[in-house]
């Protein structure tokens, strides 16, 4: 990753990447814990879980031509895929004795931007899943339909199962791809470190157990396994990343935070996507209806499309 692009993405990091928590408007992000938690999960039981079953709104400006809604997402390629996924003893075996050396949104493994010389964005949108976070914002969906804009939707299991019809709806539409945001959306760690007050997986089971969980729940949905995965506060440390890569999974960091865990009033949103680089991966919430996210995008997205930008999935250019 270019000195620039890492700047930038530690420069625009600092909002809370929960994305489902409830936080009063204009109080400052907490902190990412900077050694093994403790303290309690702001999301359900952080248990070790069972071995997986199953202020104003912008004007939008007039609408320019869509772009052209992509292919459906093809099958993962099995030549690229390994011969099967590991199981989760082979994972404990294979990591278990084994201490991280980094910790944070860029480290080892981690997807940051599109591949050098790509000029277009792609916009990714987590849905977190939880209490407080399995809303579904209708508006930015539709949005990103009527301009024709492609998108990589990181949906949580909990998500999932609050909303079926919705889920239904949105793994049917070639606009979009379904990727995997974890089983309980908590921070990918080996040694138990918490990110936003959200506590992380204690061991590289739990890791197998986040990732793996919500992964076969949804090639069961799908029909095919989820090509990308991203972490509940997308931190992770480098053993976990491997864990991911041995389970057929790539994960999806971002260039450019565009909604500040769903916090932003819409014309901050506005100008963070609208200032996004070519090549940029941008991340924002779709859980959050009612904040700034939707205007904020939909504000962003005809003028980038009048510029020329263009807008792919993930899996259009990875």
């Amino acid at each position: 990753m270019s000195v620039s692009r890492r700047a930038l993405l530690m420069g625009v990091a600092g909002g809370a990447l929960a994305g489902c928590r409830s936080r009063a408007a204009g109080t400052g992000p907490a902190s990412p814990s900077a050694s093994p938690s403790t303290e309690p999960s702001a999301e359900p039981s952080a248990e070790p879980l069972a071995t997986p079953s199953g202020g104003p709104t912008e004007a939008v400006a007039p609408t320019p031509a869509p772009t052209p809604a992509p292919e459906s997402t093809p099958a993962p390629d099995p030549a690229k895929q390994p011969p099967h996924p590991a199981t989760r003893a082979e994972v404990v075996e294979r990591y278990g004795a084994l201490a991280p050396a980094e910790w944070g949104l860029d480290v080892p493994g981690v997807i940051t931007e599109l591949p050098e010389g790509e000029s277009a964005m792609a916009l990714t949108f987590d849905a977190c899943g939880g209490p407080g976070g399995s809303g579904y914002d209708a508006d930015l969906i539709d949005a990103l339909r009527a301009h024709g804009v492609p998108a990589t939707l990181f949906l949580n299991a909990r998500w999932i199962d609050a909303n079926p019809d919705e889920f239904e709806q949105l793994a049917a539409d070639p606009l979009f791809e379904i990727g995997n945001h974890g089983t309980v959306h908590r921070p990918l760690s080996v040694t138990g470190r918490s990110a936003y007050g959200i506590a992380g997986t204690r061991g590289v089971g739990e890791v197998y157990d986040e990732v793996a969980g919500n992964a076969e729940k949804l090639t069961g949905l799908l029909g095919h396994p989820p090509r990308f995965f991203r972490s509940g506060t997308a931190h992770y440390d480098d053993v976990a990343t491997r864990v991911v890569a041995d389970l057929g999974q790539r994960v999806a960091g971002f260039t450019v935070n565009g909604d500040d865990g769903a916090t932003l009033r819409s014309a901050e949103v506005r100008r963070e996507v609208a200032s996004a680089p070519p090549g940029a991966i941008v991340i924002g919430h779709m859980n959050r209806p009612g904040g700034g996210t939707a205007p904020g995008v939909a504000a962003a997205v005809p003028g980038l499309l009048a510029a020329g930008r263009r807008f792919v999935r993930l899996s259009d250019v990875l």
